[in-house]
């Protein structure tokens, strides 16, 4: 059965690992642009999915911000801003795509989280919040509704080899992450991707509410 896949985030990084991905899969992408779907504006979200027939099998949710920053460094407008991008989003693409899923008693949501939804870094108060109100949603909507056939979950990737990686972290940083994880480098996006692509098929019956870390190791030391 052909399915289809709305994704936001596809333009680089994660997001277009998974989304070349699931294409492989023979998954029909939905997947606006900028232009057409700002996820930073309240209003450009409600509008689309209001003017938007959005009835996709999937949906992954792999846009994100991150302007790391101290905490009284932080405005309430940086704040707002990641926490819409991250989290609010991502709730309201929920609500506007769970209820075909429902009628149809099938369907596959996976948000793009982060370890630093669980773990702490200095600079990270909006990022690490942000993600860690989608894990927790993560598991609210696997009990509403996995009656249905529904399963969501969160991918909680580590340090991975993209362009936002390298955008915040100096060359002798990332070198320093590398090594901190068992397997001593970065992931590539296309692990994360494989992952994901798991979660979204048939062959995924009856794992939901998780948060899947895949760090490399980073995390258990």
């Amino acid at each position: 059965m052909s399915r289809s896949a709305f994704i936001t985030g596809a333009a680089r990084g994660i997001g277009k690992a998974i989304a070349e991905r699931l294409e492989k899969d023979g998954i029909r992408l939905i997947r606006p642009s900028r232009s057409e779907l700002d996820l930073s504006k309240p209003d450009s979200v409600d509008d689309f999915c209001r003017l938007n027939s959005i009835h996709p099998d999937i949906l992954i949710y792999a846009a994100g911000e991150n302007f790391p920053k101290p905490i009284e460094d932080t405005s309430i407008e940086g704040l707002q801003q990641t926490l819409q991008v991250n989290f609010l989003s991502a709730f309201r693409l929920m609500q506007a795509t769970a209820p075909e899923m429902r009628r149809r008693k099938w369907g596959r949501i996976v948000m793009i989280s982060s370890c630093y939804s669980f773990l702490a870094r200095p600079g990270r108060v909006a990022y690490s919040a942000s993600k860690a109100a989608l894990e927790a949603m993560t598991r609210t909507a696997a009990l509403e509704f996995g009656p249905e056939g529904i399963l969501v979950n969160s991918v909680c990737p580590g340090f991975v080899d993209t362009e936002l990686t390298r955008k915040n972290n100096t060359l002798e940083r990332i070198q320093t992450l590398a090594a901190g994880t068992a397997l001593g480098r970065l992931a590539n996006p296309d692990e994360v991707a494989e992952l994901v692509a798991f979660l979204v098929s048939d062959k995924n019956t009856y794992l939901t509410g998780q948060s899947l870390v895949i760090d490399g190791g980073f995390s258990i030391q």
